[in-house]
């Protein structure tokens, strides 16, 4: 077999479209790197869906506002039953 650079080897692999010097495009390679990424994305979307889904966040309140209540007297749980509800 006599030795062919990757051009040509590529070239005659390809025989679904005529080759135009004159011309640049993608081609059937560009086609299915995009397909590959973009079906990539979608599982990874897809995923990221799934898991954001099952996250139960609370968010705790920021230590400027948590610092006045630490310098009030604790309450019992009783005591905040009884609480009027005018509050």
């Amino acid at each position: 077999m006599h030795d062919m650079d990757a051009t040509h080897a590529v070239t005659n692999m390809v025989t679904l479209a005529e080759v135009n010097q004159n011309k640049v495009t993608p081609g059937l390679l560009g086609f299915v790197v995009f397909a590959v990424l973009a079906l990539g994305v979608w599982l990874l979307m897809k995923s990221m869906h799934r898991h954001m889904g099952r996250v139960d966040f609370v968010e705790k309140p920021a230590a400027s506002a948590a610092a006045p209540k630490a310098a009030a007297p604790a309450r019992s749980a009783k005591a905040d039953r009884k609480a009027p509800a005018d509050q």
